[in-house]
């Protein structure tokens, strides 16, 4: 139900796994990341390298009906429109206190299995993140797998929480939580990353919806 046709692939997927783009006024291609912009629709499969794809192709005008304008760097720019919304979402979980940073902090939620997603950055210590790994591999045998993300440095992570130092971050279950894990997976998935799995290595789950509906 709900499937769109990439226009790169040509293949069917949930709407949930493809990004939405439309024409503006102006001709230009722009995202619409919350599915809600008028007009025709052209989707394409939320990877960056299927968008830079649709662009090298010249895919948009065919798809669109329309000569449309896709910018060289539209990659770029849905990959910040994706992180501009992890950001936002980090702020709104940490108001709801359904986000915790301190690393003894971070280590004791999941630990305790109320983490539902674990948050380095990408620029912190190794050691540090192994030991974070370390305690979220021993609870997953517990409580399930608990994905952890590394799509953020500590500066961008310190600046959208009030101007903190953070290195860890554990996600606690609410909407604002459940939110923030759903855009990092967003993210993570766009950049072919994807959360890390159980083994500390990284796996590239389907990707989610970056916008809350």
């Amino acid at each position: 139900m709900n499937e769109r046709m990439c226009i790169v692939s040509r293949e069917r997927h949930p709407a949930e796994a493809l990004i939405r783009f439309v024409l503006a006024p102006d001709g230009s291609v722009v995202a619409d990341l919350k599915r809600r912009l008028p007009g025709r629709g052209a989707h394409v499969e939320a990877r960056r390298e299927a968008v830079d794809q649709a662009v090298k192709r010249r895919l948009f005008s065919r798809a669109l009906h329309a000569e449309a304008r896709a910018s060289e760097t539209l990659g770029d720019e849905v990959d910040m429109l994706l992180k501009s919304s992890v950001l936002g979402s980090l702020g709104l979980a940490r108001k709801a206190r359904q986000l915790l940073t301190g690393a003894a902090k971070v280590e004791a939620a999941v630990r305790s299995g109320r983490a539902i997603g674990l948050l380095h950055a990408n620029d912190g210590a190794s050691d540090g993140i192994r030991k974070m790994d370390a305690a979220r591999r021993a609870a997953s045998l517990t409580f399930g797998e608990i994905p952890a993300f590394q799509v953020l440095s500590s500066e961008e992570m310190g600046l959208a929480l009030g101007g903190i130092n953070v290195i860890h971050a554990a996600v606690l279950t609410g909407d604002a939580g459940n939110a923030l894990v759903k855009r990092l997976k967003a993210l993570s998935s766009y950049r072919g990353e994807g959360p890390r799995d159980e083994s500390g290595g990284c796996g590239v789950p389907p990707a989610q919806e970056a916008e809350a509906e």
